[in-house]
């Protein structure tokens, strides 16, 4: 298991939910984290909850629907001053449930992959030329395994999308130290995963830390499933 003590980690979407998890079992491990929410405001109880660590709590913020904010994003991260080691790319959103399976609009298709797609390749264009000058890096993209379910086709292409997406950039990065690979943090109670979800969101923990606690000729290009290390 790698040492990420004194390592720096951005997890999008760490406002709330899996993400806020994935940042306190970070912190745990002795991993300084920027959290990331949409406004300036919304991680203010996440960054609260990481008081108890010993570790340095930064907070950035953006849509990652709007280009311009995920520039910004990518600008705050930068005047930090400091090396972002892990990137763990968890951000995404969920249009509407659609009965009708034929009335997903133009909007939930864009929207859907602005977000889910093309703000995680963005993120990893900003972060990961960096990790392979200085030698280490761990990257995390967010799948899942949603099945079945045209009533919530976009969201489901999409994450189909960010499995291709992270075959192609691990395989630009095998003869690296930095290692790219996605996971299914599984069908927890979020407000996107609903209260009938399976497990709570607690249940994350520790599987989401399993990609980024390899060494660096670990796993590269793999799925990995938070639920299978479920304790």
């Amino acid at each position: 298991m790698k040492d990420i003590t004194g390592k720096n980690a951005l997890v999008t979407g760490s406002s709330r939910g899996v993400g806020r998890q994935i940042a306190i079992g970070l912190a745990e491990q002795g991993c300084n984290i920027i959290i990331h929410g949409r406004t300036k405001d919304s991680s203010k109880e996440t960054l609260n909850l990481l008081k108890k660590y010993n570790v340095n709590n930064y907070s950035v913020f953006g849509d990652l629907s709007d280009k311009d904010q995920i520039n910004n994003l990518i600008t705050q991260v930068k005047v930090l001053g400091i090396q972002v080691d892990i990137l763990y790319n968890n951000a995404a959103i969920m249009r509407p449930y659609r009965e009708d399976i034929w009335t997903h609009t133009e909007e939930d298709w864009l929207e859907t992959y602005k977000v889910n797609v093309l703000a995680m390749y963005k993120l990893c264009s900003a972060f990961i030329p960096s990790m392979i000058k200085n030698n280490y890096g761990r990257v995390v993209n967010v799948s899942s395994r949603i099945m079945n379910q045209p009533q919530l086709s976009p969201y489901g292409a999409s994450k189909w999308a960010v499995d291709k997406l992270s075959h192609d950039l691990a395989f630009a990065l095998k003869d690296t130290p930095v290692r790219l690979n996605f996971l299914d943090p599984g069908w927890l109670q979020t407000d996107m995963g609903g209260e009938n979800a399976e497990n709570p969101v607690e249940a994350v923990i520790p599987g989401a830390l399993v990609p980024v606690l390899i060494d660096n000729d670990g796993p590269n290009g793999e799925f990995f499933s938070a639920m299978d290390f479920k304790v």
